[in-house]
């Protein structure tokens, strides 16, 4: 591949996954006391979470068309991200006795349904209710999309190499080393890029309706220059690699 490709791709790629980690509503230690709507957990945390599970689902896709590695990760990270909001709507309901509510939007922007009734005195909301949800899941067909344009874009510059390209044996098994790098390779440009959009977002965030979303401008672009210097880095690397 060429160089000036592959660091168009992966600039491209970490934009995608710093804009998709705005719109996963991540509500930190209030969330987990049911004071704060979204998943009880760090931002990078779930970030990292849904990439290793949409890079595995791109992976699986090796050697086909670049539409369906993009496919396979973005659908591996949105069911990642769908299965654990829906079961932390399981504890949140079943466990804790609260309804999903937003004390950000008084009805929210999906259903239209009445939130201010049910969002308990001193608290920001709780659970994870339909907005967040539909928020969280353009957020891992985001990041599944960067993820896996990050690893084609690697695996297709280290086949290129001759002691990439040709496969190993162990056990019997045949291993590509190309795409055991280029899945390392993707996995960093997710931290470094959740890490960014996590400060930038400062905390806790709900999804596209939270006031803190109007910060993604600034994200984005902070997250183009980290990702054009990390494609920068891959290129020389690989190139070193071919010497």
């Amino acid at each position: 591949m060429d160089p000036l490709l592959m660091i168009g791709a992966v600039t491209v790629a970490g934009v995608l996954i710093g804009g998709g980690v705005h719109f996963l509503p991540v509500g930190g230690a209030p969330a987990a006391i049911a004071t704060a709507t979204g998943v009880g957990t760090g931002t990078a945390m779930l970030a990292a979470g849904s990439a290793m599970t949409g890079l595995i689902t791109a992976a699986a896709m090796t050697g086909e068309p670049l539409w369906l590695i993009l496919a396979g990760g973005a659908v591996g990270s949105m069911l990642m991200i769908g299965i654990t909001m829906m079961v932390g709507n399981w504890v949140y309901v079943w466990g804790v006795g609260t309804v999903p509510a937003s004390a950000k939007v008084e009805t929210d922007p999906i259903t239209k349904y009445n939130q201010e009734k049910y969002v308990s005195p001193g608290t920001e909301g709780h659970g994870i209710p339909t907005v967040c949800f539909v928020s969280g899941i353009i957020g891992g067909l985001l990041g599944g999309v960067g993820g896996g344009l990050a690893y084609w874009a690697m695996y297709q510059s280290l086949i290129g190499i001759a002691s990439y390209a040709t496969p190993l044996k162990y056990a019997g098994v045949e291993l590509v080393p190309a795409a055991m790098v280029a899945g390392i390779f993707a996995l960093g440009l997710f931290f470094v890029n959740a890490v960014i959009a996590s400060y930038n977002i400062g905390g806790t965030i709900e999804g596209f309706h939270d006031p803190k979303f109007k910060r993604i401008p600034k994200g984005a672009l902070a997250c183009l220059i980290a990702s054009l210097v990390t494609g920068l880095i891959g290129v020389l690397l690989i190139q070193g690699g071919a010497f």
